[in-house]
């Protein structure tokens, strides 16, 4: 049975640690990022964003993670993340979601609180917690891209939250979807989030916080890949994020990195080879190690 996505937050709010939030899109990335949580001990939010759900079917991911909620002893709560298609977001409330999220952060400000409201409405009728978005992040990742940042500006921040109700706030402070987030040296807006806080209660995420490790990089590229450019958001930064009052931190591009990297070896080491478990099944593995690795960095370990 998932948890309560808010009750996690909360909770990590006060203890000042991030719950780490992952992305799924099939069965072997969902099963890598359970098998890490367990072995640390770490609560986790299993995501799908509508990318996923148009790949592999809403009820079918559902399916997946209430297995992994049933078999497992840590505490697992289930997440549609960058919801925009509002009937995508009511199926999502009528399967038991523990919560959605309405990103209306490309509308203008009344259009974004407006739909925000509605969202609220429906999902506390079945107490689901909603997550909504005001600012925009840069990059492009599934369905979701923008061009450019907007900082979210802490005063309309508090503004959004008690004319909305929403239980949590993504925020930008600078990251950006996908593996190519800088030009530069990647610096987070520390100050504005420092300021969020202090203006906003409720527990504050962060979006397009994967740290595209260089092994994962040099592993893809060694097979084949090429991956020129990408450029993640440093663990030091992250770390920061956490002690000024990020309490969810999203992870995908990290797990996908990993996925293709240790297909692409296996493929490559083994041509002769077309069984999918022998291919799948490394990736698998990979995954696993690399959100051991998100979780020891959000302080989550023996927090389930």
């Amino acid at each position: 049975m998932f948890v309560s996505t808010k009750k996690l937050l909360l909770k990590a709010q006060r203890e000042k640690y991030a719950v780490p939030h992952f992305n799924i899109n099939n069965l072997e990335i969902m099963q890598g990022v359970v098998q890490a949580a367990v072995k640390l001990n770490s609560p986790i939010i299993l995501a799908t964003s509508e990318g996923a759900i148009n790949y592999a079917g809403i009820n079918f991911l559902h399916c997946l993670a209430e297995t992994a909620s049933e078999l497992t002893s840590v505490p697992i709560a289930f997440h549609l993340d960058h919801g925009q298609d509002l009937n995508m977001i009511r199926r999502a409330i009528a399967l038991g979601y523990s919560s959605v999220m309405i990103d209306a952060s490309h509308d203008s400000f009344e259009t974004n609180i407006k739909k925000t409201k509605q969202i609220v409405q429906l999902a506390h009728r079945k107490h689901i917690s909603v997550e909504a978005e005001l600012g925009t992040i840069g990059g492009a990742e599934d369905l979701v891209s923008s061009r450019t940042i907007l900082y979210t500006d802490p005063a309309k921040a508090k503004e959004f939250v008690e004319r909305t109700g929403c239980d949590f706030l993504a925020v930008a402070i600078g990251t950006s979807h996908g593996a190519y987030k800088f030009a530069g040296k990647a610096v987070l807006k520390q100050d504005i989030l420092k300021q969020l806080r202090k203006k906003v209660n409720i527990p504050l995420v962060l979006h397009g916080a994967s740290g595209v490790p260089s092994s994962l990089v040099k592993m893809a590229e060694h097979y084949g890949a090429s991956l020129s450019g990408v450029e993640g958001v440093p663990d030091a930064q992250i770390r920061a994020a956490i002690a000024h009052g990020i309490t969810k931190i999203n992870t995908d591009t990290d797990l996908r990195l990993a996925f293709d990297a240790a297909v692409r070896k296996v493929i490559k080491r083994s041509p002769r080879d077309f069984d999918p478990r022998h291919i799948l099944g490394p990736a698998r593995e990979l995954i696993q190690s690399v959100a051991e690795q998100r979780i020891r960095l959000f302080g989550s370990v023996n927090k389930a």
